[in-house]
């Protein structure tokens, strides 16, 4: 439940108890692990004031993803997709990078696939209405480039964040977005051209 500011002071502190003792918990354990009656125990309140406010915990979890998707969301509104792609995928990388540890648990778990995909899904909508190329495709091929869209530049955050960020973020950026844009062939190209470039820069300090 979104807190407006006109709810009842004792309205308010509940629902910001429940948030923060989920987030708390999100941060020590995997979200399967959580129970109403653990929440509901940290939190000091009985399990009827969590089912008044949020009919389960899928619920309050996914509360959580679209207050994340929502910056994210203000940031690409004017975006088409795919034509703006490119662009699309840097905004997500730079403010994914700047989230909690507790938005990188959920949108690169394993166990939280099936929510992280629900943000992503949310975000690419609003800005597939943007894009009269997207809009003159048959069904079948929105479909296509709908799931490929969706699953590339997310996949390729999780094995970045997963993999302890082993790369800069430029570089991630760099790597994804061809990937993402010009396929497998665009990305050995550009692959290609760095081991070329490093080969040239050390023979040149070499001499």
């Amino acid at each position: 439940m979104f807190i407006s500011g006109n709810e009842d002071l004792r309205v308010q502190k509940t629902i910001t108890a429940i948030r923060q003792t989920f987030i708390d918990l999100l941060t020590d354990m995997d979200y399967e692990k959580i129970t109403v009656k653990a929440l509901c125990e940290r939190a000091k309140i009985n399990k009827k004031t969590f089912y008044r406010y949020y009919e389960t915990l899928d619920a309050l979890l996914i509360e959580l993803l679209e207050e994340f998707s929502n910056g994210y969301m203000e940031k690409i509104k004017n975006y088409r997709v795919p034509e703006d792609l490119e662009q699309i995928n840097r905004e997500f990388f730079l403010y994914s990078s700047k989230q909690s540890s507790v938005y990188e648990k959920i949108v690169c778990s394993v166990s939280h696939h099936h929510f992280g995909n629900k943000m992503i899904s949310k975000i690419v909508e609003c800005t597939w209405k943007n894009s009269s190329m997207f809009q003159d495709l048959k069904k079948y091929e929105q479909k296509i480039l709908l799931t490929f869209a969706c699953n590339v530049g997310l996949e390729l955050y999780r094995q970045w964040v997963n993999e302890g960020k082993n790369i800069a973020l430029e570089e991630i950026i760099k790597l994804s977005s061809e990937l993402l844009c010009r396929g497998t062939s665009g990305y050995s190209s550009l692959l290609k051209n760095e081991q070329k470039n490093k080969l040239k820069n050390t023979q040149t300090t070499a001499l």
